[in-house]
């Protein structure tokens, strides 16, 4: 999709802020074990070796003293890596140390470094990045912090929400600085809630304008001059769509996710099955990211689409590789020195290829096993309140009780078969809930699961004669009416979060239950006529009332919209539908991302004892390493001298004219200004120890420093 990679201002805001740090001279980059992963996520190990970096080391390991070399740390604001950075302090450890945080230094820390006269005197240049988030594709950004949920949602954590609303916060404007927007902020207000948690979202808008405002006072420089219309941040939570959670949803990305054993951790692999994988597959984990271009294309695709699709992309990519083809045509040299040229490309390509259209059958195994079909058309009906004619649905239960019997219907389908005849009724009888799970035949810590839902919203108990209203489709039913009739009948059904923001471009989300966070100022920028207010005018407004509707010539207007508690991968998809449908940048932040499997998890975990939930809150703190505070030990001395007569042709032939260190090439490939890397304290003694095993040393400490799959 067109629009900037959230991947790429990442990535060069790290890079820059290593190349900005380059004083002629080579250096260490020391990081923590967090750093490492964020910036393991967006820079290649190759590309900061580039920058004058002799070698990468992580400052709670052993590392040597090298006090004739500078070294740059890139950090996490945390209490026990301030420890490990005053420890290297107190020792001097390097010549002159370029300190940069991830994220602002939290007032406590940031008054200790400043007391320290270490600091001062070695110290020459601090910065702090805001880079402190995790991009998963160009447009999707996560914290990786599964414990958010419990956090926000658990009543027993009540007492942790204030702290983890403000770090929420605080990476949410790290979002925003590295965008270079200062948005207008609305956020969701249920009407008429019934769950404690209903504030959850002003409260967080709050903190989040609070900590903007404040970064704009101290850095004259933000927002830079940009033509680009003022950019907007909605915040909402998991309350707003209790559906999309639990729909089978059917496109590539939202599907595999939902059916086949994916790994995931800092990336996401996936081992096909032995009956789809080729002879290169087998045995191996296939990663999936945005690297891989066949991913990136079909992700978004209706599964009723892509194998069609697919198949035609490769027939194309075999057309435009013709050299592998299979030819009756005698081979030449400049045909064999074309195919080895396209050799790595087109194995690439051919490796993709295969793994997606193993991963998709794989997909549509799982479907027909599972009859996901009939049960999509009843929850699509529970869903949208309307069945594949648009009209009102007749005998849902009947139909929901039936899939419950079946026995080729698997246990956590029924749940979610339930919890949405549930949200469709707005709340069962506690009789009516007990017969359902009963002809479901669930255990019975699944009943917590239902239950558990009113934390966030839901409506699960109903009196007999209740007076209360039927569920008002605030998001989704007026939508779905005016949907095309050649739409797939099992994807009628569109998450809130896309009516949401297609009211929002359109100049027609209710204020009421999107607030703005300062209404007086920031009301008329959500108008349609005043969106191309741009961020230069924040200081000095100039009338825009001539120009109408935005140019596809004309930057494009930035959306944020961070989901609290996690989103769904539907949720992901329309927000890049909306980017393209609407010309928009829309870019969706989450604390991580939500499959069905993982949501009935955690929502049965609401009702556990905290102290099950292993929350990083109730876990010891981490301590700087034992290691840093030993004294050091002084080198050995040199081995004495031998007296041992010895011919001087041997003294000759260990002579050299021209040493190849005096000549040692810089990595980017000239001589200006380029110094060789001063040799480390330990090995100062060592002046005699051959160029190769010192060559073979240095490699070691280079390489694979982000080689671990996590």
């Amino acid at each position: 999709m067109a629009g900037t990679s959230v991947i790429s201002i990442q990535q060069n805001i790290i890079l820059e802020t290593i190349r900005g740090t380059d004083l002629g001279e080579w250096k260490v980059l020391i990081l923590d074990g967090e750093s490492r992963k964020l910036i393991h996520g967006v820079v290649g190990e190759d590309d900061i070796l580039g920058l004058n970096v002799s070698n990468i080391e992580q400052i709670e390991e052993r590392r040597p003293t090298n006090k004739e070399m500078d070294a740059v740390y890139l950090l996490s604001p945390l209490p026990h890596i301030m420890d490990c950075l005053m420890a290297d302090l107190e020792r001097r450890r390097y010549r002159r140390t370029f300190l940069v945080w991830t994220s602002l230094l939290p007032p406590d820390l940031q008054a200790r470094l400043d007391r320290s006269a270490m600091a001062k005197q070695q110290i020459v240049y601090a910065s702090v990045l805001n880079v402190d988030y995790y991009p998963r594709e160009s447009h999707l950004i996560t914290f990786r912090d599964p414990w958010s949920f419990p956090t926000l949602f658990h009543p027993a954590c009540n007492h942790l929400v204030r702290r983890h609303m403000e770090e929420l916060a605080q990476k949410i404007v790290s979002l925003c600085v590295s965008l270079g927007e200062y948005p207008t902020i609305r956020y969701y207000n249920p009407q008429k809630p019934s769950h404690e948690a209903s504030i959850l979202c002003s409260h967080l808008a709050r903190f989040v304008q609070t900590q903007l405002d404040q970064h704009a006072k101290y850095n004259t420089d933000f927002p830079p001059l940009s033509s680009r219309p003022r950019g907007v941040l909605i915040i909402a939570d998991r309350s707003l769509d209790l559906f999309a959670p639990l729909l089978h949803e059917f496109t590539y990305q939202a599907m595999v996710h939902d059916l086949l054993p994916l790994t995931e951790g800092d990336k996401v692999y996936y081992k096909p099955s032995a009956s789809q994988a080729g002879k290169a597959q087998r045995d191996k984990d296939q990663e999936i990211g945005e690297k891989d271009s066949v991913w990136v294309k079909f992700r978004h695709l209706h599964m009723k689409d892509l194998l069609d699709e697919m198949v035609k992309d490769f027939n194309a990519f075999k057309a435009q590789n013709p050299q592998f083809a299979d030819s009756e045509n005698p081979a030449t040299i400049n045909s064999i020195k074309d195919m080895l040229a396209g050799l790595p490309k087109f194995q690439q390509g051919k490796e993709a290829y295969s793994l997606h259209l193993s991963m998709t059958q794989d997909a549509m195994n799982v479907f027909q096993e599972r009859r996901l079909a009939d049960i999509a058309s009843v929850e699509q009906s529970l869903a949208t309140g309307l069945d594949e004619d648009y009209k009102k649905p007749k005998n849902l239960a009947d139909q929901v009780i039936r899939l419950l019997d079946d026995d080729a219907i698997e246990f956590p389908d029924r749940l979610r078969l339930i919890i949405q005849y549930l949200l469709y009724r707005d709340g069962l009888l506690p009789t009516d809930i007990q017969k359902l799970l009963a002809h479901a035949r669930l255990p019975a810590q699944d009943s917590e699961v239902i239950y558990n839902l009113e934390l966030l919203g839901a409506h699960v108990n109903r009196a007999l004669k209740d007076s209360r209203p039927a569920a008002n489709y605030q998001f989704g039913k007026k939508e779905v009416q005016a949907q095309a009739s050649d739409e797939s009948g099992l994807s009628r059904f569109e998450p809130a979060l896309k009516v949401v923001l297609e009211d929002h471009c359109r100049g027609a989300l209710d204020e009421n239950i999107f607030p703005f966070t300062k209404p007086h100022l920031d009301a008329t920028e959500g108008l349609i006529g005043q969106e191309h207010v741009s961020q230069a005018s924040l200081r000095s407004a100039k009338p825009t009332w001539a120009r109408t509707r935005p140019s596809t010539t004309e930057p494009r207007q930035r959306v944020m919209v961070f989901m609290a508690g996690g989103a769904t991968y539907s949720e992901s998809r329309a927000c890049y539908e909306v980017s393209q449908s609407l010309n928009k940048d829309v870019y969706l932040s989450t604390s991580h991302m939500l499959t069905p499997s993982l949501y009935l998890r955690q929502v049965g975990d609401l009702s556990v004892d905290r102290r099950r939930l292993d929350l990083p809150a109730d876990r010891p703190q981490p301590r700087a390493p034992d290691h840093l505070f030993e004294k050091e030990m002084p080198a050995p001395p040199p081995p004495a001298p031998s007296y041992k007569a010895q011919a001087p042709v041997e003294d000759m032939q260990q002579m050299r004219i021209n040493d190849d260190r005096t000549h040692r090439k810089p990595i980017n490939g000239t001589h200006q200004h380029q110094p060789s890397p001063p040799q480390s304290a330990s090995s100062a003694g060592g002046r005699l120890v051959k160029d190769k095993d010192r060559e073979g040393e240095k490699k070691k400490k280079k390489h694979n420093f982000f080689g671990s799959k996590k």
